[in-house]
């Protein structure tokens, strides 16, 4: 049953099985202490377990030797409450190490995993899109949690009752259990079919959840905008088609499943009524008694469970698998720049003749060159679609360009590590994030081990000092998802500050006041000019006002820079800025510009 259905592509890479097998072989590895307990342990317990199929066999064989009397009952019934209150206690410690060996090895995982999301590069998780690691964090890892917890104990615990039981069957009358391997060659060629298919529909099952992931998550995002363009139909059938994609890889994997399972159930039952009848067979010749075939028949009974369990978490394995390669493949992701370790031996920003494309053939920029001078605060407009977002991404160092080069202090943007270029470039959009956890948590992010006054000043500095000293616990008060409900331009200015406690010598913003009203957002602009003096300023302009205050206009249009001077300059030109400005002075004052 080939999987005929064409994959969902993906946007983060998959790591291949062959570096999922090296990767939990690892960790085995790593907690080969722990799993040695584990297994001990369990294999102490199923040795306590063989004690009362042997003692009913005993008591079948006495029973029909006639040799049977109340103190031998007693004796092996003292012996059979023994084994089973020994199995019982060795039980639970062997499940209570197990348990712990899986959340530290879970804890392991979560942790590498959390410090490989942090560390991918901003660019490939924008164009990945949210579905794909949201998936990931949720749906892979609890998936992977799940197995590591408890699947991994499992497997253990019953291959060594699986052979412990067979080796003790073997023992009391191997002429009598050699029926035992009568199931084998329909699991092992049942199992074998089964993953050959399983991986790839496992694969495609997760992937169509990150698809679906992030249909709904843009939706939800997009509810406003959804609402006001009429999309609502659209995005419906967005979503079913999302949804019935989910569905036929499930049946895919519910297929194999329900072709697998009843083959390896016949095979479980099939072995104990061989035992059964050959047994009996071997009774009626002489060759063993009633009793061996009673204790034989209960250990290839006793089989069931662990083979069971065995086979129960082998499909649970597909599904891990899938979500550690899922989970691992995030390694696999390039670096986006390679640090030369050059410093910039000033703040002068300088872009070259700057080429860039989203698709091969399609440059959005298209030979832009700019001199930035230290302290020069720069205005660029443009109309939508036209590449200023994209200008500005560059001139933040999130991307590399195409061709030409963006500099600063003569060293490229690309060629700094992430912490110097921080320290030198900041990136401040119109989109934000407010963290779990305390307003101060969240200003400290920006600069670690800042004093409460210095927070503070970080805060007055955008105009937000008053109302963060008037939520209910100040500066300490709990926000984020569960905490205190921040208003839109409230989280913007908390952005805002963050950027000022960053305190890099060039700000790029990309329309960072554009959620606030238009006389909030002035004041802000000019509190924030007070405190970036002396510091160059890109800034993406969404309302004019921004450009009338810049020392320089750089107009944007189709990828190129069209105009470029002071307002005055491009008002006396009467060019494209003239009659933007034109246009947005004829607007009501609540509106933005075009």
């Amino acid at each position: 049953m080939p999987l005929t259905v064409e994959p969902t592509t993906r946007s983060l890479p998959v790591a291949e099985m062959s570096s999922v097998r090296a990767h939990a072989a690892g960790i085995l590895r790593r907690h080969r202490r722990d799993l040695g307990l584990v297994v001990g342990l369990h294999a102490l317990a199923a040795v306590a377990a063989l004690a009362a199929p042997r003692i009913v066999g005993l008591l079948v064989d006495d029973l029909t030797g006639g040799g049977i009397t109340t103190t031998i009952i007693d004796r092996l019934a003292v012996v059979l409450a023994a084994a089973m209150v020994l199995q019982t206690g060795l039980t639970f410690f062997a499940r209570r190490a197990a348990f712990r060996m899986g959340e530290d090895i879970f804890a392991e995982l979560r942790e590498q995993f959390m410090d490989r999301v942090v560390s991918l590069p901003l660019s490939t998780v924008e164009r990945a899109g949210t579905g794909d690691l949201v998936s990931r964090t949720t749906n892979d890892v609890e998936a992977l949690s799940q197995v590591v917890r408890y699947g991994i104990p499992s497997i253990f615990v019953a291959v060594v009752t699986l052979v412990i039981t067979v080796v003790a069957a073997l023992l009391t009358g191997w002429l009598v259990a050699l029926p035992v391997f009568i199931g084998v060659p329909i699991i092992w060629l049942s199992t074998r079919w089964y993953l050959r298919y399983a991986p790839a529909g496992y694969l495609r099952e997760r992937a169509t959840y990150a698809v679906m992931n992030g249909v709904v998550t843009e939706t939800v995002d997009g509810a406003r905008t959804v609402d006001a363009l009429g999309l609502s139909s659209r995005r419906k059938r967005r979503i079913d088609a999302s949804l019935r994609d989910c569905y036929d890889a499930e049946m895919y994997t519910l297929r194999l499943r329900t072709i697998w399972f009843p083959q390896v159930e016949i095979a479980y039952l099939l072995p104990v009524a061989a035992t059964l009848a050959w047994g009996g067979f071997l009774v009626a010749r002489g060759d063993t008694t009633v009793g061996t075939v009673t204790a034989v028949a209960l250990y290839v009974q006793a089989l069931t469970e662990p083979l069971d369990n065995l086979l129960m978490w082998l499909d649970e394995i597909q599904v891990g698998a899938t979500s550690l390669a899922r989970v691992i493949g995030i390694a696999d992701v390039p670096p986006d720049r390679s640090a030369t370790g050059e410093q910039p031996r000033d703040a002068q920003l300088d872009v070259t003749d700057v080429r860039y494309s989203y698709r091969e053939g399609r440059d959005v920029l298209k030979g832009v060159s700019l001199d930035l001078a230290p302290g020069e605060r720069l205005a660029i407009v443009g109309p939508s679609g036209a590449g200023k977002s994209t200008l500005g991404r560059l001139m933040a160092g999130i991307d590399g360009p195409r061709a030409g080069r963006i500099d600063v202090g003569g060293v490229r943007l690309v060629d700094l590590d992430l912490p110097t270029l921080r320290g030198e470039v900041a990136l401040v959009t119109q989109e934000h994030h407010v963290f779990v956890g305390s307003l101060e948590d969240n200003l400290q992010l920006a600069r670690p081990g800042s004093t409460h006054e210095t927070l503070l000043e970080a805060l007055a500095a955008v105009d937000a000092r008053g109302w963060a000293e008037g939520l209910p616990d100040g500066l300490a008060t709990r926000v984020g998802s569960g905490g205190h409900a921040l208003t839109e331009a409230q989280s913007q200015q908390l952005a805002l500050a963050r950027l000022v406690l960053a305190d890099p010598h060039t700000l790029v913003l990309d329309e960072a006041t554009s959620l606030l009203d238009p006389r909030a957002a002035r004041h802000l602009e000019r509190s924030l000019a007070a405190v970036v003096e002396g510091r160059t300023v890109v800034a993406i302009a969404h309302r004019l006002h921004t450009a009338h205050d810049a020392d320089r206009v750089a107009v944007v249009d189709g990828g190129l820079i069209t105009e470029i001077g002071t307002h005055d300059e491009l008002i006396a030109a009467d060019g494209a800025y003239a009659a933007l400005w034109r246009s947005w002075r004829d607007e009501p004052s609540d509106a933005p510009a075009r």
